[in-house]
Protein backbone atom coordinates (compact mmCIF):
# COMPACT_ATOMS: atom_id res chain seq x y z
CA UNK A 1 0.00 0.00 0.00
CA UNK A 2 2.80 2.36 0.90
CA UNK A 3 4.59 1.69 -2.41
CA UNK A 4 1.42 2.53 -4.35
CA UNK A 5 0.98 5.76 -2.37
CA UNK A 6 4.54 6.81 -3.09
CA UNK A 7 4.09 5.95 -6.76
CA UNK A 8 0.91 8.05 -6.93
CA UNK A 9 2.68 10.93 -5.25
CA UNK A 10 5.54 10.64 -7.72
CA UNK A 11 3.02 10.84 -10.55
CA UNK A 12 1.40 13.94 -9.05
CA UNK A 13 4.80 15.55 -8.62
CA UNK A 14 5.74 14.80 -12.21
CA UNK A 15 2.37 16.11 -13.38
CA UNK A 16 2.88 19.48 -11.72
CA UNK A 17 5.32 20.50 -14.44
CA UNK A 18 2.59 19.86 -17.02
CA UNK A 19 -0.12 21.43 -14.90
CA UNK A 20 1.79 24.72 -14.73
CA UNK A 21 1.65 24.91 -18.52
CA UNK A 22 -1.91 23.64 -18.87
CA UNK A 23 -3.60 26.04 -16.47
CA UNK A 24 -3.02 29.31 -18.38
CA UNK A 25 -3.78 27.67 -21.73
CA UNK A 26 -7.04 26.29 -20.31
CA UNK A 27 -7.84 29.78 -19.03
CA UNK A 28 -7.47 31.03 -22.59
CA UNK A 29 -9.89 28.32 -23.70
CA UNK A 30 -12.42 29.42 -21.08
CA UNK A 31 -12.06 33.05 -22.15
CA UNK A 32 -12.50 32.15 -25.81
CA UNK A 33 -15.53 29.96 -25.07
CA UNK A 34 -17.24 32.82 -23.28
CA UNK A 35 -16.34 35.25 -26.06
CA UNK A 36 -18.23 33.16 -28.65
CA UNK A 37 -21.23 32.69 -26.32
CA UNK A 38 -20.62 29.08 -25.32
CA UNK A 39 -22.26 28.57 -21.91
CA UNK A 40 -20.23 27.98 -18.77
CA UNK A 41 -21.65 24.46 -18.40
CA UNK A 42 -20.83 23.62 -22.01
CA UNK A 43 -17.28 24.94 -21.69
CA UNK A 44 -16.72 22.97 -18.47
CA UNK A 45 -18.16 19.76 -19.95
CA UNK A 46 -15.96 20.33 -22.99
CA UNK A 47 -12.85 20.09 -20.82
CA UNK A 48 -14.26 17.39 -18.53
CA UNK A 49 -15.30 15.03 -21.32
CA UNK A 50 -12.95 15.85 -24.21
CA UNK A 51 -9.70 16.88 -22.49
CA UNK A 52 -7.82 17.57 -25.71
CA UNK A 53 -6.44 21.09 -25.85
CA UNK A 54 -5.73 21.52 -29.54
CA UNK A 55 -9.01 19.90 -30.55
CA UNK A 56 -10.99 22.06 -28.14
CA UNK A 57 -9.52 25.27 -29.53
CA UNK A 58 -10.06 24.03 -33.07
CA UNK A 59 -13.67 23.15 -32.28
CA UNK A 60 -14.33 26.62 -30.87
CA UNK A 61 -12.91 28.23 -34.00
CA UNK A 62 -15.07 26.00 -36.19
CA UNK A 63 -18.15 26.71 -34.06
CA UNK A 64 -17.45 30.42 -34.38
CA UNK A 65 -17.17 30.02 -38.17
CA UNK A 66 -20.54 28.24 -38.28
CA UNK A 67 -19.11 24.93 -39.50
CA UNK A 68 -21.48 21.95 -39.56
CA UNK A 69 -21.23 19.73 -36.46
CA UNK A 70 -20.34 16.63 -38.51
CA UNK A 71 -17.29 18.38 -39.94
CA UNK A 72 -16.19 19.43 -36.44
CA UNK A 73 -16.46 15.84 -35.20
CA UNK A 74 -14.52 14.47 -38.18
CA UNK A 75 -11.79 17.11 -37.90
CA UNK A 76 -11.45 16.43 -34.17
CA UNK A 77 -11.22 12.68 -34.80
CA UNK A 78 -8.46 13.14 -37.35
CA UNK A 79 -6.55 15.57 -35.16
CA UNK A 80 -6.72 13.17 -32.20
CA UNK A 81 -6.07 9.99 -34.17
CA UNK A 82 -2.53 9.89 -32.81
CA UNK A 83 -4.02 9.11 -29.40
CA UNK A 84 -4.85 5.59 -30.61
CA UNK A 85 -1.17 5.00 -31.29
CA UNK A 86 -0.06 6.59 -28.02
CA UNK A 87 -2.56 4.49 -26.06
CA UNK A 88 -1.36 1.31 -27.72
CA UNK A 89 2.28 2.13 -27.03
CA UNK A 90 1.62 3.02 -23.39
CA UNK A 91 -0.46 -0.10 -22.76
CA UNK A 92 2.56 -2.30 -23.48
CA UNK A 93 4.38 -0.65 -20.56
CA UNK A 94 1.61 -1.17 -17.99
CA UNK A 95 1.96 -3.87 -15.36
CA UNK A 96 -1.82 -4.20 -14.89
CA UNK A 97 -3.81 -4.33 -18.12
CA UNK A 98 -7.33 -4.67 -16.80
CA UNK A 99 -9.78 -3.09 -19.22
CA UNK A 100 -11.08 -0.34 -16.95
CA UNK A 101 -7.54 0.73 -16.10
CA UNK A 102 -6.50 0.80 -19.75
CA UNK A 103 -9.59 2.87 -20.59
CA UNK A 104 -8.88 5.36 -17.81
CA UNK A 105 -5.22 5.74 -18.79
CA UNK A 106 -6.17 6.12 -22.47
CA UNK A 107 -8.59 8.94 -21.63
CA UNK A 108 -5.91 10.86 -19.75
CA UNK A 109 -3.25 10.63 -22.44
CA UNK A 110 -2.03 13.90 -23.93
CA UNK A 111 1.13 14.65 -25.89
CA UNK A 112 2.84 15.89 -22.73
CA UNK A 113 1.76 13.12 -20.32
CA UNK A 114 2.64 10.48 -22.92
CA UNK A 115 6.09 11.96 -23.51
CA UNK A 116 6.80 12.17 -19.79
CA UNK A 117 5.56 8.63 -19.07
CA UNK A 118 7.54 7.08 -21.91
CA UNK A 119 10.79 8.58 -20.64
CA UNK A 120 10.59 6.37 -17.54
CA UNK A 121 12.44 3.08 -17.70
CA UNK A 122 10.82 -0.29 -17.14
CA UNK A 123 7.16 -1.05 -16.48
CA UNK A 124 4.73 1.71 -15.56
CA UNK A 125 2.58 1.59 -12.45
CA UNK A 126 -1.10 2.46 -12.79
CA UNK A 127 -0.94 4.59 -9.64
CA UNK A 128 1.87 6.68 -11.12
CA UNK A 129 -0.07 7.28 -14.34
CA UNK A 130 -3.18 8.12 -12.37
CA UNK A 131 -1.27 10.78 -10.45
CA UNK A 132 0.44 12.11 -13.57
CA UNK A 133 -2.64 12.32 -15.78
CA UNK A 134 -4.98 13.30 -12.95
CA UNK A 135 -2.87 16.33 -12.03
CA UNK A 136 -2.76 17.50 -15.65
CA UNK A 137 -6.50 16.87 -16.05
CA UNK A 138 -7.41 18.78 -12.90
CA UNK A 139 -5.31 21.76 -13.97
CA UNK A 140 -6.99 21.80 -17.39
CA UNK A 141 -10.53 21.70 -15.98
CA UNK A 142 -9.85 24.26 -13.25
CA UNK A 143 -8.11 26.53 -15.76
CA UNK A 144 -11.15 26.37 -18.04
CA UNK A 145 -13.55 27.28 -15.23
CA UNK A 146 -11.26 30.06 -13.99
CA UNK A 147 -10.89 31.58 -17.45
CA UNK A 148 -14.63 31.48 -18.06
CA UNK A 149 -15.47 33.07 -14.70
CA UNK A 150 -12.91 35.83 -15.15
CA UNK A 151 -14.27 36.57 -18.60
CA UNK A 152 -13.49 40.12 -19.61
CA UNK A 153 -12.13 40.90 -16.17
CA UNK A 154 -8.55 40.32 -17.31
CA UNK A 155 -6.70 43.12 -19.09
CA UNK A 156 -6.50 42.61 -22.89
CA UNK A 157 -2.72 42.19 -22.72
CA UNK A 158 -3.12 39.29 -20.28
CA UNK A 159 -5.79 37.69 -22.42
CA UNK A 160 -3.55 37.85 -25.49
CA UNK A 161 -0.61 36.37 -23.60
CA UNK A 162 -2.78 33.44 -22.46
CA UNK A 163 -4.00 32.87 -26.00
CA UNK A 164 -0.49 32.32 -27.36
CA UNK A 165 0.20 29.71 -24.70
CA UNK A 166 -1.14 26.94 -26.93
CA UNK A 167 1.20 27.93 -29.76
CA UNK A 168 4.09 27.95 -27.31
CA UNK A 169 3.19 24.40 -26.23
CA UNK A 170 3.04 23.29 -29.86
CA UNK A 171 6.44 24.83 -30.49
CA UNK A 172 7.85 23.12 -27.41
CA UNK A 173 6.70 19.77 -28.81
CA UNK A 174 7.45 20.30 -32.50
CA UNK A 175 10.80 22.10 -32.44
CA UNK A 176 12.81 19.53 -30.42
CA UNK A 177 11.41 16.69 -32.52
CA UNK A 178 11.94 18.67 -35.70
CA UNK A 179 15.63 18.96 -34.89
CA UNK A 180 15.80 15.18 -34.88
CA UNK A 181 13.71 14.64 -38.01
CA UNK A 182 13.62 16.74 -41.16
CA UNK A 183 10.70 14.59 -42.33
CA UNK A 184 8.57 15.85 -39.44
CA UNK A 185 9.20 19.45 -40.41
CA UNK A 186 8.36 18.65 -44.03
CA UNK A 187 5.04 17.05 -43.07
CA UNK A 188 4.12 19.92 -40.73
CA UNK A 189 5.04 22.51 -43.37
CA UNK A 190 3.05 20.66 -46.04
CA UNK A 191 -0.06 20.54 -43.86
CA UNK A 192 0.26 24.26 -43.15
CA UNK A 193 0.72 25.15 -46.81
CA UNK A 194 -2.26 23.06 -47.94
CA UNK A 195 -4.54 24.52 -45.27
CA UNK A 196 -3.38 28.07 -46.08
CA UNK A 197 -3.85 27.53 -49.81
CA UNK A 198 -7.35 26.09 -49.44
CA UNK A 199 -8.31 28.87 -47.04
CA UNK A 200 -7.08 31.45 -49.55
CA UNK A 201 -9.16 29.89 -52.35
CA UNK A 202 -12.22 29.92 -50.12
CA UNK A 203 -14.01 27.16 -52.03
CA UNK A 204 -14.59 24.85 -49.05
CA UNK A 205 -15.86 25.30 -45.49
CA UNK A 206 -13.08 25.96 -42.99
CA UNK A 207 -13.46 22.56 -41.35
CA UNK A 208 -12.84 20.71 -44.61
CA UNK A 209 -9.70 22.73 -45.30
CA UNK A 210 -8.17 21.36 -42.12
CA UNK A 211 -9.37 17.81 -42.76
CA UNK A 212 -7.92 17.74 -46.29
CA UNK A 213 -4.63 19.23 -45.07
CA UNK A 214 -4.26 16.60 -42.33
CA UNK A 215 -5.15 13.67 -44.60
CA UNK A 216 -2.84 14.85 -47.39
CA UNK A 217 0.08 15.42 -45.00
CA UNK A 218 -0.48 12.02 -43.36
CA UNK A 219 -0.57 10.34 -46.79
CA UNK A 220 2.67 12.08 -47.73
CA UNK A 221 4.29 10.88 -44.51
CA UNK A 222 3.08 7.32 -45.21
CA UNK A 223 4.58 7.37 -48.71
CA UNK A 224 7.90 8.61 -47.33
CA UNK A 225 7.91 5.94 -44.63
CA UNK A 226 7.17 3.18 -47.15
CA UNK A 227 10.00 4.46 -49.32
CA UNK A 228 12.38 4.25 -46.37
CA UNK A 229 11.22 0.71 -45.58
CA UNK A 230 11.83 -0.36 -49.19
CA UNK A 231 15.32 1.14 -49.08
CA UNK A 232 16.07 -0.76 -45.87
CA UNK A 233 14.84 -4.01 -47.42
CA UNK A 234 16.98 -3.50 -50.52
CA UNK A 235 20.01 -2.66 -48.38
CA UNK A 236 19.46 -5.77 -46.27
CA UNK A 237 19.03 -7.98 -49.34
CA UNK A 238 22.09 -6.62 -51.11
CA UNK A 239 24.11 -6.92 -47.90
Amino acid sequence: MKANLLTWRAGCKAGLAIAVGYFPVAMAFGLMAKAINVSGLEATLFSLLVFAGASQFMALNLIKAGVFSGEIILATLLLNFRHFLMSAALSTRLEDRRFWRLALVAFGITDETFALAMTREGKLNFSFLLGLEGTAYLAWVLGTVTGYLLGDGLPPAWQNSLAIGLYAMFAAILVPEGKKSARLLMVAALAGLINTGLSYLGRLPGGWNLIIAMVAAAAFALVMERGREEERCRATTSG
